[in-house]
């Protein structure tokens, strides 16, 4: 069988062992259990508020239980052995079945809540949660919380430090589930502190006689193999050695490229000198084109008087045109 199905088959069996208590004890205020097996046989712890009642006269009820465990159970040798709870209040199994009992027999919800919280946080309790889910009062189920104090609802403290108690109250209307968790005066939170007042700081600093000297003494020095350290093998040594000297070739020589780079960028680019059969081809082109703008400033005047003359003809033959009509005019 895997692991997982042993455990979940354990929390089973236990939980059937639990139920089963507490339909046999209720009446003897039964506080919860603990089962540990023990190469004797199993071994039960009863935590009880009448340890007489779960005992019976002469072990006859006591003598009951521990044949039913065995036929129902199939435990080997079961050992019970019953404790009384020194404060009943702060048993959350125990005022679970209180304030089941007292909403069956005709509590209003809200007066059983608030008087059972108030006699838990009277007996000491640092912390106290109650939860009662179900048709408390009418058709319709619901949920009612009392709260006073501190309590822890996840973490390894709600495991171990919160004291966790359930109980069921049959109604005519329907059951009516009481979930109740209290914080014992005793217990040891993890986020608790405490603070001193007029005390002296360097009554809690330890002292050491010792002197720095002292101290360095049992330092190992160099070359030297500190105690409890492993010496290292020769050829780890030697190839340890190797990469340490490559190591430093390579950063030398990145050093080296980056010198020279920085040199290169510093010195000046060398200027160019011309070459002599680009100049003459330079002169003559200037040469040209200044001949050639020359040319064009003579042609300039000869085609300004060209188009001075032209209009002047223009108005010539207008002129002869208009005497030529004024002259028909006449002979008409």
């Amino acid at each position: 069988m895997a692991d997982e199905h042993q455990f979940i088959e354990n929390g089973l069996e236990r939980t059937q062992i639990d139920e089963f208590f507490q339909s046999e004890l209720s009446r003897a205020g039964y506080g919860g259990m603990d089962v540990a097996q023990t190469p004797m046989g199993t071994q039960i712890v009863l935590k009880a508020e009448k340890p007489g009642m779960v005992i019976g006269k002469g072990g006859k009820n006591i003598r009951k239980i521990t044949s039913e465990l065995e036929s129902r159970f199939d435990m080997d040798d079961p050992q019970i052995d019953v404790q009384e709870v020194d404060e009943p209040d702060l048993n959350a199994q125990i005022v679970a079945d209180r304030l089941a009992n007292a909403l069956e027999r005709g509590w209003y919800f809200r007066k059983a809540g608030h008087t059972t919280i108030d006699r838990i946080m009277e007996s000491g309790a640092k912390g106290a949660e109650i939860v009662l889910s179900g048709k408390v009062t009418g058709a319709r189920s619901r949920v009612e919380k009392f709260n006073r104090g501190y309590i822890k609802h996840n973490g390894e403290p709600a495991e171990t430090v919160v004291d966790h108690g359930q109980g069921v109250a049959v109604m005519k209307l329907g059951t009516i589930g009481v979930d109740v968790k209290i914080i014992g005066p005793d217990a040891v939170l993890p986020d608790d502190f405490e603070v001193y007042e007029d005390v002296e700081v360097e009554d809690y600093i330890e002292e050491s006689d010792e002197s720095v000297e002292e101290l360095l003494e049992g330092e190992p020095e160099e070359g030297e193999v500190a105690e409890g350290e492993a010496e290292v093998p020769e050829d780890l040594a030697e190839t340890t050695e190797g990469d340490a000297a490559d190591a430093e070739e390579e950063a030398l020589d990145e050093a080296d490229i980056e010198e020279e780079v920085l040199e290169d960028e510093e010195e000046p680019a060398p200027a160019v000198e011309p070459d002599e059969e680009i100049e003459d081809e330079l002169e003559e082109l200037e040469e040209s084109v200044e001949d050639e703008a020359d040319d064009l400033m003579e042609q300039m005047p000869d085609e300004a008087d060209e188009g001075a003359q032209a209009p002047a003809d223009d108005d010539d033959s207008e002129s002869a045109d208009a005497d030529e009509t004024d002259a028909e005019g006449d002979d008409e």
